[in-house]
């Protein structure tokens, strides 16, 4: 039925649309508690609804997390505002204030960073496993042109996904598939109001000018649908070469639980140059424990350079790639990647009871016992010198050692939990225990693992 203009009025998305969109993330936990990022504006304030409807009908909750960015001289007053309109529908709600210095360019970029870092600390604090965002398909369609514009490849062209996996939590995305003005449909059927964001209008910002040609590009064909469906066309050709990277590491690497890896790289060259290629960035990004991938020219040295090539070692992405020989006769030569020593991060105050995120890779669980004054840092080549003196021995390579984590006091080194060593004179026992640090990377090996 029409509206009597001639056109179909835009629905407004109902709970048990939302809620089959909801069951493509499936499995929960019993009673989901679900955080929404809340600008409050009308995509985030719809999903908020949506999903604290949602997860009430499943015995949980939603906490919708507000970003004071403090970006602009309005931005607390704004964010209060969305509190209040949230307290005035009963959901639970959390403003996240962003401290420092404000950049000088590039300001998109570094809200979203910072909204991510403020997201990962609130749901790692909180226990919360699942973060909603509200990005929807003319997003989609967004980010397309966007990364066409400057050259993407299938990575870039592939879009956002609709499930990611973060350092604390899942980041879910249900409504990409679902048109704008559904949902500030939703809202007037709910009679809720919302923020608008003046960086929407802003034409500073490409997006911004992208929404103003939306009617030129339709006529040539580019509808946000059509956008929208070529993304998840290429998503579709990314999984598939993303489960060949994973056979291809599956076959060529061995991760070792501390962080350190060994590489065949025969078995690498095995496979499609492109699969060998993401195979080896995600082994460095992984090891190194850095956010984001080598330069592609700098990796395509090093993947040239393989197997034998590699005399001296090489350094790549924070990691320290050298050649070993295998134990055993007739043995091939096997590749020793490890974490580069002198990019390892500084030291850090490690505070009894503290949860401390290292250099990328480690998370260290304080002992509540643990004495005051400790910090936090690489072993070192010092250190794994000095395990040698004391005439510790650990079987593995000096390189390895050297990365490790460590504490250190005013005396010195202390204990490293990896080696189960510490010294005599620190009496809490748990500070040589392994179990206290687990590596975990920005970067997982593979994304299907």
């Amino acid at each position: 039925m029409d509206d009597g203009t001639g056109t179909r009025p835009v629905q407004a998305l109902d709970a048990t649309e939302f809620s089959a969109l909801m069951a493509c993330f499936a499995p929960f936990e019993c009673n989901p508690r679900l955080a929404v990022a809340c600008s409050g504006g009308a995509d985030s304030m719809a999903l908020t609804l949506l999903a604290d409807r949602w997860a009430r009908a499943q015995g949980g909750a939603v906490t919708a997390l507000i970003v004071d960015h403090g970006l602009r001289p309005d931005s607390a007053r704004e964010a209060d505002l969305t509190a209040s309109r949230l307290k005035d529908r009963g959901i639970a709600h959390r403003i996240l204030k962003r401290e420092g210095e404000a950049p000088k360019g590039d300001i998109e970029a570094f809200a979203r960073d910072a909204r991510y870092r403020l997201f990962d600390a609130w749901c790692g604090e909180n226990g919360v496993l699942h973060l909603l965002v509200a990005h929807h398909r003319d997003d989609q369609a967004e980010t397309f042109l966007l990364r066409l514009a400057r050259g993407s490849g299938l990575d870039g062209l592939s879009g956002m996904a609709p499930e990611s996996a973060r350092r604390n939590f899942r980041l879910l995305r249900p409504l990409l598939g679902v048109p704008r003005d559904r949902l500030k449909a939703t809202l007037e059927q709910a009679g809720q109001d919302f923020a608008e964001d003046p960086m929407n209008s802003d034409p500073a910002y490409a997006r911004v000018r992208l929404r103003a040609a939306r009617d030129t590009l339709a006529a040539e064909g580019l509808t946000p649908e059509r956008l929208a469906a070529t993304a998840t066309h290429l998503a579709r050709a990314r999984a598939a070469l993303e489960t060949l990277v994973a056979e291809c590491l599956a076959r060529s690497v061995a991760l070792d639980p501390r962080g350190f890896a060994w590489l065949d790289g025969h078995s690498l060259r095995d496979f499609p140059e492109e699969a060998g290629l993401r195979a080896l960035a995600s082994l460095i990004a992984c090891v190194g424990g850095g956010e984001f991938p080598p330069r592609l020219d700098r990796l395509e040295r090093l993947y040239r350079e393989l197997p034998g090539d590699l005399a001296g070692g090489r350094t790549l992405g924070g990691c320290f790639l050298v050649p070993k020989a295998s134990a055993g006769a007739g043995k091939e030569q096997r590749i020793l990647v490890c974490r580069e020593v002198s990019a390892l991060a500084p030291h850090e105050e490690a505070l009894p009871g503290a949860r401390l995120f290292w250099d990328g890779r480690f998370v260290l669980s304080m002992p509540q016992n643990a004495p005051a004054g400790m910090r936090l840092g690489g072993l070192g080549a010092e250190g794994a010198a000095e395990l040698a003196r004391l005439g510790f021995e650990s079987g593995l390579p000096a390189l390895v050692r050297a990365g490790f984590p460590a504490l250190f006091d005013g005396q010195g080194l202390a204990a490293a939990p990896f080696l189960s060593w510490r010294r005599e004179n620190v009496k809490e026992a748990a500070l040589c225990r392994p179990e206290i640090v687990v590596f975990r990377p920005f970067n997982a090996l593979s994304r299907l693992g």
